[in-house]
Order: structure tokens, then C-alpha cells, then sequence
């Protein structure tokens, strides 16, 4: 091979891919931080934790990396057996990814809950371990200084190394972009894993068919509480618009299972289809960042349930 080759290549083969994922105790500021690297709403918040049923990823395109975010469902003390292979899970996960950042606000002191964390990921000898602290924007250089000095100090206790350790705001923006620069050289040398339009790898029309289901669960859970599923049929730019006021147009079908629950879902004068239309086109519009006009109709798929060819078609 000659040295001409090789001069040639060196460009692409700099280029790393790979999955990184944050985890500390609820409200660390990870789904914050994964938005900010993001630059997008990703991660589905909701009142309901089990909307993020399917790991959510978002993606950090750049030019020399690709970094896919990886969701983990919270590690907690187990009691019960659910519990135990969720954490099984986290594991799992854990060791499968290149790098975990671990989140500790900044303006908490260091609780058992981090302290449980940390002993789990001092278990995980391979990946890399970045701490991050979040919410910098909420104490003075003195506060700041004493917990980055805590967060060293555990990990020693615990006989690891932090691979860095870096203060960010992610509602002031601060370091974001920098806690990007660390992570990237972490991650193996890779052409990108996905293409550059993906920002999630939860195919958008999935997120938005999941949002209008559980806006029709709303308030039928208790009559109608598996019998719906949702199938977004097309999702086009309305043509002709002004670059600066652009629309989608999204067309679904809201499938129950008898002719008989039509109605329930239609609600007085279809008041409640109405009312499902709305509040689920707000989540979307959050969801894309762009204005919406939904399209939706209710139809019969026979006990879709119980057929597999309905089922496919559905999406399960």
C-alpha cells in the first residue's frame, strides 16, 4: 500500500460513531442535556413514564462524529422482581454502550442515590465514565468547586477514574457544545451509523401514532383500555407554503376493534375525537417543531387483536 493511499484515506477513517448514554437519579437534568446535544425535543416527556418505552435515541450529528443517545430506564434498589430486570436491563445496557455520562446537579450535595449509581458504574470496568454536572447555572464558583471535588473524590473511594469531568448548563446553553468535543474522541472509529436527516431512530411517524393514542386513551382507558391502535398513514409538507410558515399535513387512522366503540371514541356530536385532535396536535407540533394539521378518522379493524394479519399491518 502506498504512502499515497494511505494520505488519502486519513480524512475519512478520523470519523467516530458510536453510543453514549446519561444516567444519575430523576431530575439529574438528563433529558435536558440529551434536547440541548440534540438541539431538538427527543426524549418524550410526560406525565406518564411509560411513554419512553422504546429507547429513545437522539442523535448528535458533526462533522468528524456521530454520537447516537441512548436512553436507559432509571437504576433503582429493586423490590420487586420487575425491578430487578429493569436494573438488569441498565446493565446490560451500560456495558453495551461507549461511554456513560454520569449527571449530578450542581446545587444538590452528593445523596445515596449517586453514591448508588456510582458503585454500580465502578462495576463496569470497560467504558468510559464521564460526570456531569448539570444545572451550573444555580450556584456560585465556591459551590461549583466543592462538587466537582466530591465527584473526584467518590470515584476514587470507589477505585475508577473519571475520563472527565465537565460543569454544563444546559438551559444556558453552557458547555454544551464542549461536553460534545469530550465525548466524541471516547466513541470508536466508525462511518456515521445513521443517516444525517435522523434525529431519533424511532421512526417519527411511530412517535407521532403514539402520541395521538394515548390522547384518545385519555378518557376512555377504563371502556376501551387495549382495543386502540393508531396508524399514521402519510405525513406530507403542505405544498406552496411560505418557507417561514410551513405545515405538515398528517393523515391517521384510529383502528378499534368493534363497530360499537366507534362511538365512544367519537364522543356527543364527535366532541371527543375533537378534543383528542387537539391535544394531540400540540404534542406533536412540540415534538417536530413545526405547525400541524391533522387528519384523523376512526375505523373498524375486526378483533385486531387476535389477528396476526391485522397486527403486522398495525405495526406490533
Amino acid at each position: 500500500m502506498g504512502a499515497m493511499s494511505v494520505h488519502t484515506q486519513s480524512s475519512e477513517a478520523a470519523h467516530r460513531a458510536g453510543f453514549a448514554c446519561f444516567v444519575g437519579r430523576p431530575n439529574a437534568g438528563k433529558s435536558t442535556l440529551t434536547n440541548a446535544l440534540v438541539g431538538k425535543k427527543v426524549a418524550i416527556t410526560s406525565s406518564r413514564p411509560q411513554t419512553t418505552r422504546h429507547t429513545v435515541r437522539g442523535i448528535v450529528h458533526r462533522p468528524d462524529a456521530q454520537l447516537i443517545l441512548v436512553d436507559t430506564p432509571g437504576l433503582h434498589k429493586p423490590r420487586t422482581l420487575l425491578g430487578e430486570r429493569l436494573n438488569d436491563v441498565v446493565r446490560t445496557t451500560w456495558a453495551e454502550v461507549d461511554v456513560i455520562g454520569f449527571c449530578v446537579p450542581a446545587d444538590q450535595k452528593l445523596g445515596p442515590g449517586d453514591k448508588f449509581i456510582a458503585k454500580e458504574l465502578a462495576g463496569i470496568r470497560k467504558t468510559p465514565k464521564i460526570a456531569v454536572v448539570t444545572k451550573t447555572d444555580l450556584v456560585d464558583g465556591k459551590q461549583l468547586a466543592e462538587q466537582l471535588i466530591a465527584i473526584d473524590q467518590l470515584a476514587t473511594e470507589l477505585g475508577f477514574e473519571w475520563a472527565e469531568i465537565i460543569p454544563v448548563s444546559a438551559v444556558g446553553d453552557q458547555q454544551v457544545s464542549l461536553l460534545a468535543d469530550l465525548i466524541a474522541p471516547l466513541l470508536p472509529l466508525s462511518p456515521p451509523l445513521y443517516p444525517e436527516g435522523d434525529l431519533t431512530d424511532e421512526p417519527e411517524m411511530v412517535m407521532v401514532a403514539e402520541l395521538i393514542r394515548e390522547a384518545a386513551l385519555e378518557g376512555v382507558r377504563d371502556e376501551l383500555p387495549h382495543s386502540i391502535a393508531v396508524v399514521v398513514e402519510e405525513m406530507l409538507p403542505r405544498e406552496n407554503r411560505p418557507a417561514d410558515k410551513p405545515l405538515l399535513d398528517i393523515h391517521a387512522n384510529v383502528y378499534i376493534e368493534r363497530p360499537s366503540q366507534k362511538g365512544i371514541i367519537i364522543g356527543p356530536k364527535g366532541a371527543r375525537l375533537k378534543d383528542v385532535g387537539m391535544k394531540s396536535r400540540k404534542q406533536i407540533e412540540a415534538l417536530l417543531g413545526t405547525p400541524v394539521f391533522l387528519d384523523l378518522h376512526v375505523k373498524v379493524a375486526k378483533d385486531w387483536q387476535r389477528d396476526p394479519k391485522q397486527l403486522r399491518k398495525l405495526g406490533f
